[in-house]
Order: structure tokens, then C-alpha cells, then sequence
């Protein structure tokens, strides 16, 4: 942790009723539950607090023990995204309005410390209300799969436009074949990490949703939709990928095995 970063506190929303993988942050890696390794990652991040969002008293009954660096706040059942549940936690604890909140997603029990500290660092150094991080798309098979988020940058590395699609489309390349990545795109997987000063979060919580956010069913497409700039960095290492399904819960037990000081 040699970066000198302003002090933070993380949020984890950690919704029960997942579509895709019911019960998700009670899913066990290794004998782990998920959301418990989520929350150590942040507390071993430098967090001066660590907050789970929770909307099932399962969830909550699950983090008891994790020690008084997490803290739990039952949020409502009603919520449409991470970011509202989150400025829910932000009025529960009355944070002032320039207080740093990283956003880590529940399903993210892999997430790097220094990617964690790398997005504060994003936001302090930006003067966008909101910073996200990516990285680096190496297949075909990666870039074409609509569940790996896409960002698009401009030149001074604010995002243009997050998909599910394929983005940038190079069409000369892809006219001749679609069977590896072109050498000169620098294609971008979306990394679903926030940071956001307090009182944003509350206005972005209070923006209507917006077509393009239902279309891609992307909570930061609010965000852009509404002209508000997101700061996007490179993750300094890598983040292995988000558990959304029992595949990608079979293939985390893998990596722990394979990986086992993770």
C-alpha cells in the first residue's frame, strides 16, 4: 500500500434473491462464503469502514464474527440497483457529502487490493463525480460474451459508452474474420467497481433511470445518459471474473484450488 490515498470507505450491496445463482453471497468457495470473502478483501484494502448492504436477514446472520471492521445496514427489498442500496447506507450512517464510497461488487470475492485502492485513487485524481476501472479484453470468446461489460474510452480516458455488445466494432477486420482479435484495438472489459463522493451517490440514486440503462440493463449508463463524466483507469492487476452463475461458481472453486493463499 505505498500510494498515499484520501480515506474511503467501502459499500458491498449484496443482494439474496440473485436470478442467476439464488442465494449468491451465501455461495461457498472453499468453505468461504462469498460475501465474507468480499469483505475481507475490502477491510485488507484499508477501508476505514466496511459496509455489507444486505436485503435478507440470512445474509446478515452470516457476516456476525466478521469482527468490527464490517459492519451490516439491512436495506430495502425495493431497490433496482447496487448504487441505490448503497446511498441508502450512505443516509444510514450520515456520511457528509465528500466522504469517498467505493461501490465493490458482492460477487467480486477475487477483487485485488490494489485495484480497490487503485479506483479511490481514480476519483481523487479526476475531477468527474464518479471512476470505474477496466481491463484488458484478450479473446474473442471474451469480448463476444454479452455477460463481460464493455467500456469505450475517450482521449482523456473518461468513458464514452459501456455495452454488452462488442464495442468498438472494427469493421474492416471483422468483415474479414471474426476468429481472433484484431492486434491494433485495445478492446476493454468494465470492471464493476465504483468510487463516488457521498453526496453524488445520493444525486445519482435520485436520477430517473434512463432507456439506455434498461436496454442494457448497466446502472452507470444513468450515469452518462444524465451528462455526468465517469473517470475510467486501467486496473493495475488483473480482476479474475465476477461470479454470476453455478459455472462461475464451479470455475472459482477451481481457481482457489489453484491459487490457495487467495
Amino acid at each position: 500500500m505505498s500510494e498515499k490515498i484520501p480515506p474511503f470507505v467501502v459499500v458491498i450491496p449484496a443482494r439474496y434473491a440473485s436470478t442467476r445463482l439464488p442465494g449468491k453471497p451465501l455461495a461457498s468457495i472453499a468453505g468461504e462464503s462469498m460475501i465474507r470473502r468480499v469483505a475481507r478483501r475490502a477491510a485488507q484494502a484499508g477501508a476505514a469502514q466496511v459496509v455489507v448492504a444486505v436485503d435478507d436477514i440470512r445474509v446478515a446472520d452470516e457476516l456476525r464474527g466478521c469482527g468490527g471492521d464490517v459492519l451490516v445496514c439491512m436495506t430495502g427489498e425495493h431497490h433496482a440497483s447496487g448504487s441505490d442500496r448503497i446511498a441508502e447506507s450512505a443516509d444510514h450512517f450520515g456520511w457528509p457529502d465528500d466522504t469517498i464510497v467505493v461501490n465493490l461488487q458482492g460477487d467480486e470475492p477475487f477483487a485485488p487490493v490494489a485495484g480497490i485502492r487503485a479506483v479511490v485513487s481514480a476519483l481523487a485524481a479526476s475531477d468527474a463525480p464518479m471512476a470505474t476501472l477496466a481491463t484488458s479484453i484478450d479473446s474473442v470468446e471474451e469480448l463476444f460474451d454479452p455477460n463481460v461489460v464493455k467500456v469505450v474510452q475517450a482521449e482523456d480516458g473518461r468513458a464514452l459508452y459501456f455495452s454488452r455488445a462488442p464495442v468498438p466494432w472494427p469493421r474492416d477486420a471483422f468483415a474479414a474474420t471474426r476468429d481472433r482479435l484484431p492486434e491494433d484495438v485495445g478492446f476493454l472489459r468494465h470492471i464493476g467497481i465504483y468510487a463516488y463522493r457521498a453526496g453524488f451517490l445520493r444525486r445519482f440514486a435520485a436520477l430517473p433511470r434512463t432507456p439506455l440503462e434498461r436496454i442494457e440493463a448497466l446502472e452507470q449508463l444513468r450515469a452518462l445518459e444524465h451528462g455526468y463524466a465517469i473517470a475510467v483507469r486501467v486496473s493495475p492487476e488483473p480482476f479474475p471474473p465476477g461470479i454470476d452463475t453455478a459455472a462461475d461458481l464451479a470455475r472459482a472453486e477451481a481457481w482457489v484450488a489453484a491459487n490457495p493463499s487467495a
